[in-house]
């Protein structure tokens, strides 16, 4: 099958999962003799394991979307001048003012992009439909998630593909938008529903959650967990000597580091934890410094902060090197995750997670064994605390949910599986020959 990938850039500047699990979907699909490509789009990879893709541009490029949003003027100007702001000098510097829009900013340019054709930026999706049509007709082409909607309709329209639509935490960006943004956002979804063939959701829990927000119709609904590449994921030889807890995710509020901070000065007060210690990893953008401050002022005036790790490298090796030097995982996020790519990774890495009793959390855990749920009330903090303080004080417990963990993402969550079982569903989904 010829597929074609559709991907928002994040810059790189922290762990984004969607953008990890497309990188690794395309490779897999390539090894298993898929003609598979991946475009970015508003901003180009960074990481090695990403990687630029010298097969396309990135098209809607970051700061002619926002050029054509803000003005008239660059909605009708020539592709030469185009082509300047979608260098990729400008473009690596716009990557390091992610999250520096303003909340109605977003708003607005998100309402255009849904707008598809009647949108602000569509001299953009003309010059995405026309690279895509020079270069042979794709049978499959994927959006990454269902905030590309609105390119659907004339990519079907033009190239007659099957168009489907991966689904994973949507629903987190769009609830954050400001009035009356975020309605007319869900709504316009709604609308465009038709224009999509298939849906495609990570876990079985946001299927049933995006199937309710959106009224998707169970035939266009399906169900295929992210897989990982396992070459690296080993776990340590040794368990670490000292107890430490480790974060790995985007450092903001919606994640819940300043909950696992709070968590962490409770458990230093334990004679038993008194050396413990917090490793955190994941980036942020210039958006988050704000909030990375307000934990390390937490920390700091706990008189905790020198038992803190901030690490600013998390590529692949870098991040693995991290997972084993923990004894346990805690990312306490307060929103209900479709995915917690970063629970596979610990696990798979030998590491027990400590996770909230929401989103797919309960999933992963029936399906892995590999880790504790904590109680999100009525109180938050206590139930974080005393989870971790289980599995860290309990050797055999967490030996047993580190064994369970790895032996279950190895049969059950192998990139080569995955993308095998995605590839099955991209053949179903082709019309059918006569």
């Amino acid at each position: 099958m010829k597929i074609i990938q559709l991907t928002p850039g994040s810059g790189d500047n922290f762990y984004c999962e969607n953008c990890l699990r497309d990188n690794f979907i395309i490779k897999s699909l390539r090894q298993l003799g898929h003609d598979a490509v991946l475009i970015p789009l508003y901003l180009p990879p960074q990481l090695a394991e990403t990687g630029r893709n010298p097969q396309s541009p990135v098209f809607f490029g970051g700061i002619n979307v926002y050029l054509q949003q803000k003005f008239k003027l660059f909605r009708k100007t020539p592709r030469l001048l185009d082509k300047l702001f979608d260098s990729t000098f400008l473009l690596d510097w716009a990557a390091k003012k992610v999250g520096m829009t303003s909340a109605k900013e977003l708003g607005q340019t998100m309402i255009s992009m849904l707008d598809g054709e009647q949108g602000r930026q569509v001299k953009e999706l003309h010059r995405l439909v026309d690279w895509l049509e020079q270069n042979d007709h794709p049978q499959i082409i994927c959006l990454s998630n269902a905030l590309l909607i609105g390119l659907a309709q004339l990519i079907k329209k033009r190239l007659n593909s099957t168009v489907v639509c991966l689904l994973q935490d949507e629903d987190e960006f769009l609830d954050s938008l400001p009035e009356p943004y975020s309605s007319q956002a869900w709504r316009k979804l709604r609308q465009r529903i038709p224009d999509v063939d298939h849906f495609i959701a990570v876990s079985n829990f946001y299927a049933d959650t995006m199937q309710k927000r959106l009224n998707l119709p169970d035939e266009k609904i399906h169900v295929s967990y992210t897989g990982l590449d396992m070459q690296g994921f080993t776990t340590a030889q040794h368990p670490p000597q000292t107890p430490t807890i480790g974060y790995l995710s985007r450092i903001y509020p919606d994640k819940g580091l300043d909950l696992l901070a709070q968590a962490f000065i409770l458990l230093k007060k334990d004679p038993q934890l008194a050396n413990a210690r917090l490793r955190i990893a994941g980036g942020y953008t210039a958006g988050d410094k704000s909030f990375l401050k307000k934990v390390q002022k937490l920390l700091t005036a706990a008189k905790v902060i020198a038992d803190v790790d901030f690490l600013e490298n998390f590529e692949l090796k870098h991040r693995q090197d991290f997972l084993r030097s923990l004894s346990v995982i805690s990312v306490p996020a307060r929103r209900a995750e479709a995915c917690g790519r970063y629970v596979l990774e610990a696990l798979a890495c030998g590491i027990p997670f400590v996770q909230p009793r929401r989103g797919v959390f309960p999933e992963l855990q029936k399906i892995t064994q590999g880790g504790l749920l904590f109680e999100t009330a009525p109180d938050e903090l206590q139930s974080l605390t005393d989870t971790l303080k289980k599995i860290l004080l309990d050797h055999n417990l967490a030996a047993e949910l580190a064994q369970k963990g790895r032996q279950s993402v190895i049969q059950n969550f192998n990139i080569n599986q995955s993308a095998d079982r995605l590839a099955k569903l991209y053949e179903n989904f082709l019309p059918k020959k006569n």
